[in-house]
Parts: C-alpha cells; structure tokens; sequence
C-alpha cells in the first residue's frame, strides 16, 4: 500500500478519472484543477507519486502519465479534541489542536464516516488493551451493546464499555477496581471507538 497525503490522493484521484474516460491530463490541465500557482507546483507533486510508485511519466510527451498498479492508501485526517478520563467521569478538557491519519480501507471505515480522536487517560479501560495516553479514534454513530465509547455522564465524560441489561445502559470499566456507572439522569454516547493508536517513546 502506497501512504499518500491528502492532495496527493486527490491528484492521483483525478488522474485516474481523466485516465478512464480516455484522455490523461497536461500538467497545466492539472494545474487549473487544483488551482495551483505554477505547473512547477503540479510537477513536484507528481515526482514525490512517481517516488512513491503511484505512477510513471515519458520524457518528451505532454500526456505523459502512466498509473501504476499500487493501490493507495485511502486517509482520513482526524483531530484530537483533547483528552478523555478512562477512570472515574471528568470534565472534559479541549486541548489539542493536533491530528491523526487513519487508513479508512483498513478499518473498514466508510468515507463518508464523521470521525474524531481523544487522548486517554487513566487505567479503567486496561482489559480491554486501552492505556493511559493512548488515542482513542471514534466515530460519530449509534452505540451498540458492548461498544466502547465515549459518553457524557449526567454531564461528564468518560471512556467505558456501553452495555444494556434489560432495556437499561449503562456504563463498565475494563479494571475491577472501578465501579459500574449507572446514570442518574442522562447518558450521551458522543462517539464509539473504531481504532486505537499507541507511541512507543
């Protein structure tokens, strides 16, 4: 699998389409595309693809581009809100403004999927393999029973196991030493977890 970013998919995205109905694109026809300022800006996009075994060009032809085999990676970016207590419910804290990719065929995620990513921390969700600061990626979408999530708590939010006992849900820890969390007055699933991300340092 080829690891592209994000513009270099949507190029190589368009090459093929072009490519299919019959006629691969200039440089320049690339260029008015993307709104690129030069075809100088066009080209070292398409050396870094070449690099990377996406495609092939000919000197000497205008039409030059020849898509390779290589299947590309499809990646969504997907922000870091911040961080999430898998412990005891907290007030969620908005820190971060970073991002992560997440390779969408792998985790067979639709592209149209509404996605974001927390950093956790705390030790409640250690059975299920969930470490303090590793990123949670959630997606936006109905919880099932057993599902982990993230859920907002008569107002505060936690990362535990979602489960349902007769027509009722409530929260579970993967740590015995953390009670179950049955809600008072309200449960909010924010998001399920779809992939789980760890730096080794």
């Amino acid at each position: 699998m080829l690891l592209l970013t994000r513009k270099q998919q949507q190029i190589l995205d368009f090459i093929r389409q072009q490519t299919r109905s019959g006629i691969v694109p200039t440089l320049r026809e690339i260029q008015k595309r993307f709104k690129f300022a030069s075809p100088s800006a066009v080209s070292g996009h398409l050396r870094l693809l070449e690099k990377k075994g996406a495609l092939q060009r000919e000197s000497g032809r205008s039409r030059n581009i020849t898509l390779t085999g290589a299947k590309p990676v499809n990646f969504l970016e997907v922000p870091i809100l911040g961080m999430i207590p898998a412990g005891l419910p907290a007030d969620q804290e908005q820190i971060s403004n970073r991002c992560i990719s997440v390779d969408l065929d792998a985790l067979s995620i639709p592209k149209n999927a509404r996605m974001f990513a927390l950093e956790c921390r705390g030790d409640s969700m250690i059975n299920a393999g969930i470490l303090d600061k590793d990123v949670v990626v959630m997606e936006f979408k109905e919880a099932r029973n057993k599902d982990i999530v993230a859920a907002l708590i008569d107002g505060e939010c936690t990362l535990k196991r979602y489960l349902v006992q007769r027509g009722k849900p409530f929260l579970r820890a993967e740590n015995p030493k953390y009670p179950d969390l049955i809600p008072a007055q309200e449960l909010v699933i924010q998001g399920v977890m779809r992939a789980l991300i760890r730096t080794i340092k």
